[in-house]
């Protein structure tokens, strides 16, 4: 009777742990495979049978060995709980995802606990490991991060012309203005706008305005370097900030964009909308007080080269 009751007990705990939607996984020290409930069967394919006894490793290579060990080994030696979650690795074993038709993973993100199993002399010869399906928490957590992301660029970018917007443009160059005040390193700007860009609204319509407004900012983009900031100052004005450029070689930047917007002869709707700019550059020196009195010499030396006749290159 005895014997009958001890074989119902353990039917019972195999009914439990095959019903149960989570992976029950238990080694030995050798890191042999003694317990692989129905949950483990299901994602990997492989019958307990075939896999009792055998070693963790040799089943799935791509588990690092080194890093297991360590990672068991104060669930072992200690006596202590031990945890794994996705952030730090996104699987144990590597499953396909349980909807590969409507998720949008490859595979399975596991969260996993183990677990010591301890004799009565509280020696731990055994440990259990217990492996959750997070891959739905997983891609909600990435799915809110990438939209975060890409929050913070549509805050920083201008929508019409891809560079940065006046606001994201200032925080940059507030920055930059308390960096050189240290180390008081030749750095210019650049300010730009479209001569007579009424004109263009007014005989060809705001959204043919808009196409060249964009030109504008591919042409100044292709026209300086990968360290240089580029910004949307307002409606057709551009400002660009050239860290380690003095105002001699600053000019040579503002001459190529003007010259590259000169020859070019944008179409829009079949219409040639030729245009120019004016270039204003300023320096910095010590003696400006803060970014915005920067800003303001580099404007003064815009309108310098519009008061001179437009498409002109002009120094603060």
């Amino acid at each position: 009777m005895a014997n009958q009751d001890l074989i119902n007990m353990q039917k019972m705990q195999l009914d439990v742990l095959n019903s149960i939607e989570l992976g029950i996984v238990v080694l030995d020290r050798s890191f042999n495979i003694l317990v692989w409930n129905q949950f483990m069967e299901n994602h990997s394919g492989i019958l307990p049978e075939a896999i009792s006894n055998k070693s963790l490793f040799e089943c799935f290579p791509e588990i690092d060995r080194n890093w297991f060990e360590l990672k068991t080994k104060p669930v072992f030696d200690l006596n202590s709980p031990a945890f794994i979650i996705w952030e730090q690795r996104p699987f144990l074993f590597k499953f396909d995802s349980n909807r590969p038709i409507t998720c949008a993973s490859d595979f399975m993100y596991q969260n996993v606990s183990m677990f010591p199993m301890a004799t009565n002399e509280d020696e731990v010869e055994q440990i259990c490991l217990v492996v959750y399906d997070v891959t739905d928490e997983a891609l909600n957590k990435q799915g809110i991060q990438t939209l975060n992301q890409e929050l913070q660029n549509i805050s920083r970018i201008d929508g019409l012309t891809g560079v940065f917007n006046r606001r994201h443009f200032d925080e940059l160059f507030e920055l930059e203005y308390k960096r050189i005040c240290r180390s008081n390193a030749d750095s210019s700007v650049i300010m730009l706008d479209i001569d007579h860009f009424k004109k263009v609204n007014d005989n060809h319509g705001h959204p043919a305005g808009d196409f060249i407004i964009k030109t504008l900012a591919k042409v100044v983009q292709f026209s300086i370097r990968e360290t240089d900031v580029c910004g949307r100052y307002g409606g057709e004005e551009f400002v660009v900030f050239l860290p380690e450029t003095n105002a001699e070689n600053a000019v040579v930047v503002g001459q190529r964009i003007r010259k590259a917007c000169e020859k070019l002869v944008p179409v829009y709707e079949e219409t040639e909308i030729r245009f120019t700019v004016s270039v204003g550059i300023a320096q910095f020196e010590k003696s400006y007080t803060s970014p915005v009195d920067w800003m303001e010499k580099a404007d003064q030396a815009l309108y310098k080269a519009k008061n001179a006749g437009r498409n002109q290159v002009c120094i603060f």
